[in-house]
């Protein structure tokens, strides 16, 4: 999917629309999604129907559906280039001095 060209309501409806997929796969219904998550069924069916929910709400869903690790994949840690390794060689401290006191 090309997640660049959707708007953000089509985004968060396709995102929905994966969450009821992994619910039902799972054999799961609202209630027990809800109840598990620790969120209310109306956040859930919300959710469900593309309409905008919080971050905090959104994370206990994935972690119910085990999709939580994905997060990596949406925003991974930012790595040091090859490049900048080797600038950094050798350079790291092998102590640190305390300031001087100044009278």
């Amino acid at each position: 999917m090309d997640w660049q060209n959707l708007s953000n309501a089509a985004a968060i409806a396709e995102i929905g629309k994966r969450l009821k997929a992994y619910r039902l796969k799972k054999k799961l219904t609202q209630k027990d999604l809800a109840e598990r998550a620790g969120i209310s069924l109306f956040t859930v069916a919300q959710m469900e129907k593309g309409r905008p929910v919080s971050i905090t709400m959104l994370l206990p869903v994935l972690r119910v559906l085990r999709l939580l690790d994905n997060l990596e994949q949406l925003v991974p840690e930012i790595g040091i280039s090859p490049i900048e390794l080797m600038k950094l060689k050798g350079k790291t401290p092998q102590r640190i001095k305390p300031p001087k006191e100044k009278l």
